[in-house]
């Protein structure tokens, strides 16, 4: 059995667990759980190994029918109008007449949006005659279904309609990146070369903050290869701390590796391996923690929804500095003035270095959770178990941040300024979205 086939046999397990999980909080049934229909997305996206800014612009765009559909039937979940920018009413929910089930509908819309919209997404069909067979056997009335099923397609191609103006489809026409020929920029890395990845992400429009320069992090430390720069001890610091690696921080980096893609060479043989994105873990831990609260339907959808609208923001803001800045990766630096043999932890991916990724989007995510759940809300996170890493347990969402932004320095792939005002930015835009979603009256859910 090959890699990708396992893991994705043991994810679907894990879902299963997940979604027929006793669950007493709520009087709805227990497929309904709207992490299910969000794990279904995420298996075509790992299927069709789709890089970390594109993963969470799906995400964000697969929960705007379901938030939709949620908001035209329950008037205390604020319409989406009043926080996401450029976003026009649609009242075609509102004048709808069919007798329909909204929660049915609402969980339908994301796996149609997704239909819609993923390069695979025709692998969502199974998902959908599933969840409808489902339906079928719990004695749901036929003409509700399919009622519920029309209003999902309305609320579907509303927002595969809002999608299409946000200038993804005009990225294949802008100029393809060509590393610079200087040394203190970011130049391919071993062992696959791959070209940058969406090197115009910053185009790409936001959904709540205001543009992808508007929380721009600290300037970098000047590159130099002085023994005694501040630049050249950063580099020291990943050198050093990978040959004193502890286990457990070794397990730390493997278990926020979230690599869509990754090559093993052994020989002339290259073994490719897919992995979750670090959005698609954030999704998975969102979908564990919305139900240990305890959340009916609708505010599962809302924080769903808040959370990937949240990792579309955060990772324009920080490809915007990455192809700005360009900074240079560890990797390319020890090989090159250092240590030619040196290898990291995990494999580099193909994008500049400042910021880390993992930072800002993990921080972002974090602020969104703890406004929404609360400071001090612990859980376990067993996102990577498909994927051999096991399980671990937090006291907060912050702490699990801090520990995924660590995880980059520790797996040889970011300095450590890179981590701490990637920190800082990510706080910064999530931040930014809860006073937004403030003003349109979204309270904490958890006291």
């Amino acid at each position: 059995m090959n890699y990708l086939k396992k893991s994705l046999l043991i994810f679907c397990a894990l879902i299963t667990q997940q979604c027929y999980a006793q669950n007493t909080n709520n009087n709805y049934p227990d497929y309904l759980q709207p992490d299910h229909a969000v794990n279904a997305v995420t298996m075509v996206m790992l299927h069709d190994v789709v890089g970390p800014p594109v993963a969470a612009r799906y995400y964000a765009y697969v929960m705007l029918g379901a938030y939709n559909i949620v908001a035209a039937n329950n008037k205390n979940i604020p319409e989406l109008q009043k926080f996401i920018k450029d976003y026009k009413a649609n009242s075609s929910l509102d004048t709808i007449r069919l007798k329909y089930d909204y929660k049915i509908a609402a969980f339908y819309s994301i796996l149609e949006t997704a239909k819609l919209l993923l390069p695979s997404g025709f692998m969502m069909t199974d998902d959908q005659d599933a969840f409808v067979q489902l339906l079928r056997k719990t004695n749901v009335d036929s003409t509700v279904i399919q009622n519920s099923i029309k209003v999902a397609k309305l609320a579907s191609a509303a927002s595969v309609a809002f999608s299409k103006t946000d200038h993804y489809s005009q990225l294949s026409a802008l100029k393809r990146y060509t590393p610079i020929k200087d040394e203190s920029k970011w130049y391919p890395t071993p062992p696959g070369y791959f070209e940058a990845l969406e090197p115009n992400w910053k185009t790409i429009r936001t959904m709540v903050i205001d543009s992808a320069n508007q929380y721009k992090p600290a300037p970098l430390i000047p590159f130099s290869k002085d023994t005694s720069s501040a630049f050249y001890k950063q580099v020291k610091a990943v050198y050093d701390v990978s040959k004193h690696l502890s286990t457990e921080q070794i397990n730390i980096a493997l278990f926020w590796d979230c690599n869509p893609f990754a090559i093993t060479t052994s020989g002339h043989m290259a073994i490719g391996y897919k992995k979750i994105s670090p959005g698609g873990h954030w999704m998975h831990v969102t979908g564990l923690v919305t139900r240990q609260a305890g959340l009916d339907f609708d505010h599962s959808i809302e924080v769903t929804t808040l959370v990937g609208v949240t990792l579309m923001d955060a990772f324009i803001s920080c490809w915007e500095e990455k192809f700005t800045s360009n900074r240079i990766r560890p990797e390319t630096f020890i090989n090159r003035y250092m240590d030619v043999k040196w290898q990291p932890v995990l494999q580099t991916p193909p994008f500049p270095e400042y910021t880390s990724g993992h930072a800002v989007i993990s921080n972002a995510s974090a602020e969104m959770l703890t406004y929404l759940l609360g400071d001090n809300f612990a859980y376990t996170d067993n996102t990577e178990i498909p994927f051999g890493s096991g399980q671990r347990d937090f006291k907060s969402f912050r702490q699990a941040a801090a520990e995924a932004s660590m995880s980059r320095f520790y797996g040889g792939i970011h300095y450590m300024q890179s981590i701490e005002n990637g920190n800082a930015q990510g706080k910064k835009v999530g931040n930014a979205i809860i006073t937004k979603i403030k003003k349109a009256g979204i309270l904490p859910l958890v006291k």
